[in-house]
């Protein structure tokens, strides 16, 4: 059975998304600070698109997001013709956004006082995983709210867990972030290494990807690092703002992340370079 759900933001990620939602057999309402980008997603998808958050999430069942960071998504939720505001009690919001635990815990105690639900559920995947439908999601929030949307969520996802409670899926991307940092930092010395010795790299790759070494960064990332190429996948810009994140949370809860600290400099480096919008495996470009 299909549900009346809205999408708000329409970038990389939320632009295929949402078209799942559609192929899913939903009744999609879009909302984009772009208005031609919404235009340009209902020209392609159908549905409809709205002028405001608001008038989007008004008498939906189920109002998906997925912006930028903790001011666009309070914003959207709670600012002027926020979401918030339209929403109808016993529906649910879910947000793929990237940001802060402390945000997803604001907007989930605001939503539960005024009757309906919130999930923090951002994604790991990239744009690929956006764009096949075959994101991993992590959420949190309570049982009840995530049983009642897992199953429209899966439009786009080859698994959704449960992490725990509100922020539970904001910190278990934090985890998921500093694992790809460390991977990459590691895999770029590595190739370099390789290089430097004289090794036909790819082969290299071919045959240690066999073996213990293997990685999704290396089976995805590794020959197209060695050919320098960068100009697709994840952003430096936007690792650099989950690692600022991480690095914040570690420092509220008392861990030690050296080497996430250190890659995060490195990423910095990397902008200087004019990197902004490189994958993140442009790491190697330093060495």
């Amino acid at each position: 059975m299909g549900f009346k759900v809205a999408f708000l933001g329409l970038g990389v990620m939320g632009y295929p998304m949402a078209g799942h939602l559609v192929k899913a057999g939903h009744e999609v309402t879009v909302y984009n600070r772009s208005a031609a980008k919404a235009e340009k997603w209902v020209a392609q998808h159908g549905g409809k698109m709205a002028a405001t958050p608001e008038k989007a999430a008004a008498g939906q069942d189920f109002v998906f997001a997925c912006v930028g960071n903790d001011d666009d998504l309070r914003q959207i939720c709670t600012g002027i013709n926020g979401a918030f505001h339209g929403m109808k009690p016993g529906a649910v919001f879910i947000d793929h956004t990237t940001a802060s635990a402390k945000i997803a815990r604001e907007m989930f105690e605001q939503a539960k006082d005024a009757g309906f639900g919130f999930i923090d559920a951002p994604v790991s995947g990239g744009q690929a995983g956006a764009e096949n439908g075959q994101l991993t999601v992590m959420c949190g929030g309570t049982h009840g709210d995530f049983e009642q949307s897992k199953d429209v969520i899966a439009a786009f996802a080859k698994a959704v867990t449960l992490m725990g409670e509100s922020g539970s899926g904001q910190l278990t991307k934090m985890v998921n972030q500093v694992c790809i940092a460390g991977l990459l930092q590691g895999l770029s010395e590595a190739l370099k290494f390789g290089m430097n010795a004289g090794l036909d790299v790819n082969k290299a790759l071919d045959v240690i990807g066999k073996g213990a070494a293997q990685s999704w960064q290396m089976d995805n990332r590794g020959k197209t690092m060695v050919e320098g190429k960068f100009d697709f996948g994840f952003a430096v810009d936007w690792m650099r703002k989950d690692l600022s994140l991480v690095l914040e949370e570690a420092r509220r809860n008392g861990s030690q992340l050296p080497v996430t600290a250190l890659v995060d400099q490195f990423y910095a480096e990397v902008q200087g370079m004019g990197g902004q919008r490189w994958d993140t495996s442009s790491l190697i470009k330093r060495l």
